[in-house]
């Protein structure tokens, strides 16, 4: 049979806490001056994180700033939709107007006797017996110059 002698024994645990005991002053010594090197890089580090922080969160305020005043849904596109809103809101309103003008007006024109003789004498200019209807002339158009081309 082979040896056992290279498996490893188990330390027993009271020579395990002796062993970190008797290490213990240059475990703390090993510590402090590892504490002493990096301190400084360490202060330089925290006063950088607080300046990348500060810069990180005015660059995000800015771009989100940005992003509200002039993106796809922004301030600018808001206020133009509006005024193109309000813009159409008034045609509504003004065709609407012309359409209620144009419905009182057949609505006379089915009903009303006066105003279906206005037309017919506005529009087809006719006339009652012993009217006379004047119509104005019509002003003469000026003739077109001559042209009188050279012959060879």
């Amino acid at each position: 049979m082979k040896s056992f002698s290279r498996i490893p024994r188990f330390p027993r645990p009271e020579d395990g806490l002796r062993a970190v005991v008797d290490r213990a002053p240059q475990a703390e010594a090993f510590a402090a001056s590892w504490i002493e090197r990096v301190r400084p890089q360490a202060v330089r580090i925290y006063a950088l994180r607080r300046r990348l922080a500060t810069i990180a969160v005015t660059v995000l305020a800015a771009s989100l700033f940005v992003h509200v005043m002039f993106g796809a849904n922004g301030m600018v596109v808001y206020k133009q939709k509006r005024a193109e809103y309000e813009a159409l809101r008034k045609q509504i309103v003004q065709v609407e107007q012309e359409n209620d003008r144009y419905t009182q007006q057949i609505q006379g024109l089915k009903s009303d006797q006066k105003s279906i003789e206005k037309e017919a004498r506005e529009q087809l200019g006719y006339a009652k017996p012993g009217e006379y209807v004047y119509v104005p002339p019509v002003p003469a158009r000026p003739a077109p110059p001559a042209t009188h081309s050279a012959k060879k």
